[in-house]
């Protein structure tokens, strides 16, 4: 960001204080301050989905914000600090996806049953990392996927992965059989599974790309806000980050809130957001259909728009102490 771009941001981040005067005044924005302080605020019920990436149980820095490692025990106690919020900010129909790494997951599924029903541990893989010497490559994270109730919004139509045929089966009188063939070869939409393989860490030449360390790719929270919302539902993230749960949920036509504590990266949200009004083009996700890595070339048609179904205007819709685990 220039200086200039930097100045303007700051005007359109929220504070503390939106949260308390309005009870649906920060809809749609971003908010800037401590998840801990916006908490009470917030109204009961007022969301469809929590994605949540908090920092997982390692010592990093964000932009002068650091958390420390501590033992599993620590970890989940600082998780209980926010997590059964969640449920309350739900609606009874609504979902909670909820980031880790292997480190982190038992912590996380701990926690989680304790306030929600456990429905399923996304696996996806992060294609870009170090290797190790002494010990395997740490190429995976998990997402914990849960729910308020036994009655939830779940569309697995609209996160088919098109693939391509390696072995194209043919019926008696000798038609395709569950795949298509098309000027650009041979598909078979497949339905989702919870290892995904499909997933491209934002790198340098890609626009969505920023500063951020732990920046989630705008497809992989396409799939979850597709699977779990309905369009005008509304979406909450307590770890914004450089904004991409509001982005996407902008592209696809959702209301959108997020909080985060570094104005850096709330600037870095606004701006993409601003950018997202004019571009909703999602990197792996075209006319409706997410497609594997590296099939740029095969997908023909114009990318633009997301399908008409999926997206569209966005309409709005109507302190705990926490461990010693933060420190700036």
């Amino acid at each position: 960001m220039t200086r200039e771009e930097k100045e303007r941001f700051q005007r359109r981040v929220l504070g503390i204080g939106a949260v308390t005067d309005s009870q649906y005044g920060f809809l749609n924005r971003t908010v800037c301050a401590d998840l801990f302080d916006v908490l009470p605020g917030l109204p009961s019920q007022c969301c469809d989905l929590v994605f949540a990436d908090p920092p997982y149980n390692l010592t990093k820095n964000f932009n002068g914000v650091a958390f420390k490692k501590g033992t599993t025990e620590q970890y989940a106690t600082w998780l209980r600090c926010w997590v059964p919020e969640m449920k309350r900010l739900l609606k009874p129909t609504g979902s909670i996806y909820l980031c880790g790494d292997w480190r982190s997951s038992a912590a996380l599924q701990t926690v989680l049953e304790e306030s929600f029903l456990l429905r399923n541990r996304i696996t996806w893989e992060r294609e870009k990392g170090r290797g190790a010497k002494n010990n395997w490559k740490n190429n995976l994270e998990d997402i914990w996927f849960a729910t308020v109730s036994d009655d939830y919004v779940f569309h697995v139509d609209r996160v088919m992965l098109k693939r391509k045929v390696i072995a194209p089966y043919r019926n008696d009188v000798g038609r395709p059989k569950d795949w298509d063939e098309t000027d650009s070869g041979r598909f078979r939409m497949t339905c989702p599974s919870n290892l995904w393989t499909d997933i491209s860490v934002p790198f340098w030449s890609m626009p969505e790309n920023t500063d951020h360390p732990t920046q989630k790719p705008e497809k992989l929270l396409a799939k979850l806000i597709l699977a779990s919302t309905d369009p005008g539902a509304v979406v909450f993230d307590p770890f914004l980050g450089s904004g991409t749960t509001s982005v996407v949920a902008r592209k696809l036509g959702r209301n959108y809130l997020g909080v985060e504590i570094d104005e850096e990266y709330c600037c870095l949200a606004e701006k993409r957001l601003e950018r997202a009004e004019t571009d909703r083009d999602i990197q792996g996700y075209s006319n409706g259909v997410f497609w594997e890595r590296n099939t740029l070339s095969d997908q023909k048609e114009k990318k633009g728009k997301p399908d008409d179904r999926f997206g569209g205007p966005c309409t709005p819709s109507r302190k705990t102490e926490q461990p010693f685990l933060f420190e700036r």
